[in-house]
C-alpha cells in the first residue's frame, strides 16, 4: 500500500505542473491587456513602465513563472486588479462559500443518485422491474440533459416569486460573514441552490451505479451465491461491494465538479462563491483572480482524485496490483 501511495503522488506531482503552467499561461492567452483596467486612459510610456514593473511584466517569461509559482507554493498570488486586495484572500473567502454548498450538495446527489442507480441495478424481472429500470434511467438521463442554470431559473420563478417559500438569492440574511448552518433562515437560501447544482451529479452517478450493479450482476459469482442458498439482500450487498471501486471513481470526479462546476449556477443566485469570482474576473479581466481561482480548483481537483485512486486501492487490490 505504501507503494501504491507513493506512486499516486509521483502521478500527481506533474500534473500540478502541467494546471500551473496553464494557469500562468492566462496572461497571454486572455484577450486585452489585464493592466488597461489600473492605468489611466492618457498613461504614458514612463507610467506603463512602471506598472510593468510592479506587476513582474518587465521580466522574461521563463523568470515570470518561477517567481509566480514560488509565490503561489506559498499561497501568494498576487493582488488583484480590479479591487487591489490579496488574491489569496478573494479566493479562500469565494472557495470558503462554494464549499459551503457542496458539503449540501454532496451527499444528496451522493446518496439519491447511488440509491437511483442501485434501484434500477437491482431491478426483478418482470414488468415491474423493468418499469423501474426505465423511470430511473429516464431521470437519470433528464438530469444530466437540463442546463442546470435554467433549472436555478426555474426554481426561482416556481418557488421565490410564485409561491414565495424561499429566497431568491443572497447568502443568509447577514451575507457571507454573518453565515450560520444552525440558523433556519440562513439554511432556507441553501435549499435551491444545492438542489441546482446537484441535478447533473445525481443523473451521472444514477446512470454509472446502475452499470456497475448490472456488469457485476452479470459474473459468475453472483449466480453462485444464489445456488449456495443467500438471499437476495445478501447477494445485493455482495454486487454492491464489488462495484464500489467503480461508482467511486465516478463521485470522485463529481465532487470537483460541484466545487468548480458552480461558475453557471451561483450567479443564478447572487451566490459569493468561486463561480461568481470567476464570472466578475472574467468581465474585469482580472486575471491574478483567474489564476488564483483555477490554480486552487483544479489543485482541489486532482487532490480528490488522488485520494479516490487511494481509496481504491485500499477496497480494491486489484488496483494495487495494477
Amino acid at each position: 500500500m505504501a507503494r501504491t501511495i507513493l506512486w499516486r503522488l509521483l502521478y500527481a506531482l506533474p500534473i500540478a505542473f502541467g494546471v500551473s503552467l496553464v494557469c500562468f499561461m492566462l496572461v497571454y492567452i486572455a484577450p486585452g491587456d489585464p493592466l488597461q483596467t489600473v492605468l489611466p486612459p492618457d498613461a504614458n510610456a514612463e507610467m506603463i513602465e512602471v506598472v510593468k514593473r510592479a506587476y513582474g511584466f518587465d521580466k522574461p517569461l521563463p523568470v515570470q513563472f518561477a517567481q509566480w509559482l514560488w509565490r503561489a507554493a506559498h499561497g501568494d498570488f498576487g493582488l488583484s486588479v480590479a479591487t487591489r486586495r490579496p488574491v489569496s484572500l478573494e479566493v479562500g473567502g469565494a472557495l470558503a462559500n462554494t464549499l459551503v454548498l457542496a458539503v449540501f450538495a454532496v451527499p444528496l446527489s451522493f446518496v439519491v443518485g447511488a440509491g437511483l442507480g442501485t434501484l434500477a441495478g437491482c431491478a426483478p424481472p418482470g414488468r415491474l422491474g423493468r418499469a423501474l429500470d426505465r423511470g430511473v434511467t429516464g431521470t437519470a438521463v433528464m438530469g444530466v440533459s437540463v442546463p442546470n442554470y435554467w433549472l436555478g431559473l426555474v426554481l426561482v420563478i416556481i418557488f421565490a416569486v410564485e409561491l414565495s417559500w424561499l429566497p431568491a438569492s443572497g447568502m443568509g440574511v447577514n451575507g457571507s460573514y454573518g453565515f450560520s448552518v444552525l440558523r433556519w433562515e440562513d439554511l432556507r437560501h441553501l435549499v435551491l441552490p444545492v438542489v441546482t447544482l446537484a441535478l447533473v451529479p445525481v443523473g451521472i452517478i444514477a446512470r454509472s451505479t446502475r452499470a456497475a450493479v448490472l456488469e457485476v450482476r452479470g459474473q459468475d459469482f453472483v449466480t453462485t451465491l444464489r445456488a449456495k442458498g443467500l438471499t437476495e439482500f445478501a447477494v445485493v450487498r455482495h454486487v454492491l461491494k464489488n462495484a464500489a471501486p467503480g461508482m467511486l471513481a465516478v463521485m470522485g470526479l463529481q465532487f470537483g465538479y460541484l466545487m468548480g462546476g458552480s461558475i453557471l449556477v451561483e450567479p443564478v443566485f447572487a451566490w459569493p462563491g468561486s463561480g461568481t469570482l470567476l464570472g466578475r474576473a472574467i468581465v474585469n479581466r482580472d486575471v491574478p483572480v483567474l489564476q488564483g481561482a483555477i490554480l486552487s480548483l483544479a489543485l482541489i481537483f486532482v487532490a480528490t482524485n488522488l485520494a479516490v485512486d487511494l481509496l481504491q486501492a485500499a477496497m480494491d487490490p486489484r488496483v494495487r496490483r495494477a
